[in-house]
């Protein structure tokens, strides 16, 4: 998988996420076997570059190349000096939001809402494109509702403007995250252009990433919600393409291990207050569906400081790995 100059390590892509993608997060899912990570959307609203919030979003201090940001916007000059801004602070692949369907971004005809209007797509696209010299990709869905999917339309717009590869989610704008993604019209963009495709959406397990991968003939895929507390997905993704077979769970001790130094990372990035909160989610994400979680995690959204959250971390996962050396899911219904 090549993006530009970019060579990456494998076929397996972080998708951007708000408030998730942040740069402990890449980091991690990079050392587990994501091949590039994308980062969670930067305005390009140039009154708010000087917010904690972008700054915090446009650093990638010590973080392994390709350094992939994703610019949110709909006025073409406003992304060109988005675009440059990014490269400004480190960026080394340029990504424009076309894919996500949150009401307050689609309201200001960003993200997804862009997809109506195909030929400010087309002028967004060759005034990003031109702003920089690095390259820049782009992240569409399906296309605005069931009745209107138009990813054809715009992939053939996306590479005539140089764009070097395209993500495409598999709903419409109106799906949001709900029903199930569907395929075909990965596999028809794919079959149609000449630049990378990759694929995204529901992609939960080393199955059906295989599946997805060999259905679309997509040139990588994108996972998002399903990394979330499961970074180590990524490697088992690895090891079941390179040989059909799956890894074991991983040992208590390691995912104890990870989970305290991404928590550590957090409250480094983000100071004690929001370290403490952002983490919260983390440490839910992490437990979900481990035996004896449910209370832990209820009690876990009450602490209030970094010590009280590292204290109570560490017993619980004392406690699990008495339980088994290896993490141990409940399934549904037991």
């Amino acid at each position: 998988m090549q993006i530009g100059t970019h060579i990456l390590k494998n076929k397996l892509i972080v998708a951007p996420m708000a408030g998730v993608t942040d740069r402990p997060f890449r980091q991690l899912c990079k050392t587990m076997g994501a091949g590039m990570a994308v980062s969670e959307m930067v305005s390009s609203n140039s009154l708010l570059w000087g917010s904690k919030k972008t700054q915090r979003r446009a650093d990638h201090e010590g973080e392994v190349s390709p350094i992939s940001v994703q610019i949110a916007g709909a006025d073409p000059q406003m992304l060109a000096a988005a675009a440059r801004y990014n490269v400004d602070n480190g960026a080394q692949i340029i990504d424009i939001n076309m894919g996500c369907p949150a009401k307050k971004i689609c309201n200001v005809m960003a993200g997804s809402a862009l997809l109506q209007d195909e030929q400010l797509v087309g002028k967004i696209l060759d005034a990003v494109v031109k702003a920089v010299d690095i390259p820049v990709t782009l992240k569409i869905r399906t296309g605005w509702d069931k009745q209107h999917k138009n990813a054809l339309s715009i992939a053939h717009i996306a590479e005539n403007s140089g764009i070097q590869a395209l993500a495409i989610h598999g709903r419409t704008r109106a799906c949001a995250y709900t029903g199930t993604a569907e395929y075909d019209t990965i596999a028809a963009v794919k079959a149609a252009i000449k630049i990378p495709v990759i694929a995204n959406g529901d992609i939960t397990t080393p199955e059906k990433a295989r599946h997805i991968l060999a259905y679309t003939n997509a040139d990588a895929i994108m996972i998002g919600r399903a990394a979330q507390g499961r970074p180590w997905i990524f490697r088992e993704i690895n090891h079941y393409l390179a040989t059909g077979q799956h890894l074991q769970a991983p040992e208590v001790s390691e995912i104890h291990h990870v989970l305290i130094n991404h928590l550590r990372d957090l409250y480094e990035f983000y100071g004690e207050y929001s370290g403490v909160r952002i983490a919260r989610k983390h440490i839910s994400w992490y437990t979900k569906g481990l035996v004896g979680s449910a209370s832990f995690r209820q009690s876990m959204n009450q602490l209030q400081t970094s010590d009280q959250q590292i204290y109570e971390t560490n017993k619980f996962f004392s406690t699990l790995a008495e339980k088994g050396q290896r993490l141990s899911y409940i399934k549904e219904g037991e």
